[in-house]
């Protein structure tokens, strides 16, 4: 491709095509592969939350609340214990594990915008989810002898 002028590029039929310099500026289809700090971000779906900083800190609070919801199922008794041999019990905790990685999936995806504000909300969401669920530090004494539905997520 030597001697080959960059600027013009054949095109169908014998025309010319003229292709424009990238502006500096300009950001589009552009994706982050570092941390950056804005509110200018796409998280999770094209075009959301867009240039609005409001709905930068609904996205923000929707990420915390995804995250508190995970360590929530993570440690959280919803199923009665499971008998030996039930194969029900079996498949709805199943289900229930199912939910529960779509949703921390749901999180990692989020947390691919490369975000700060984004991470800190998943990181916090996290803490206060697992201070809340998984700590114990508000269980009762008489609540602490059962597990959880869900074995804890490990690295």
């Amino acid at each position: 491709m030597d001697g080959m002028d960059h600027d013009h590029m054949p095109g169908m039929n014998g025309t010319t095509m003229t292709m424009a310099p990238p502006s500096p500026h300009h950001h589009e289809g552009m994706t982050h592969m570092t941390f950056f700090w804005g509110t200018r971000s796409e998280i999770l779906f094209s075009g959301w939350p867009g240039d609005r900083t409001g709905m930068y800190a609904l996205a923000l609070v929707f990420v915390f609340a995804l995250c508190a919801l995970v360590e929530w199922l993570s440690h959280s008794r919803l199923l009665p214990p499971a008998k030996p041999g039930a194969v029900g019990a079996g498949i709805l905790r199943s289900l229930l594990h199912a939910v529960r990685m779509g949703l921390a999936y749901l999180a990692m995806l989020a947390l691919m915008s490369f975000n700060g504000g984004v991470f800190l909300a998943a990181v916090a969401g996290h803490a206060v989810g697992f201070l809340a669920f998984g700590s114990g530090a508000f269980r009762k004494p008489e609540e602490g002898k059962a597990g959880a539905d869900l074995p804890p997520m490990s690295c």
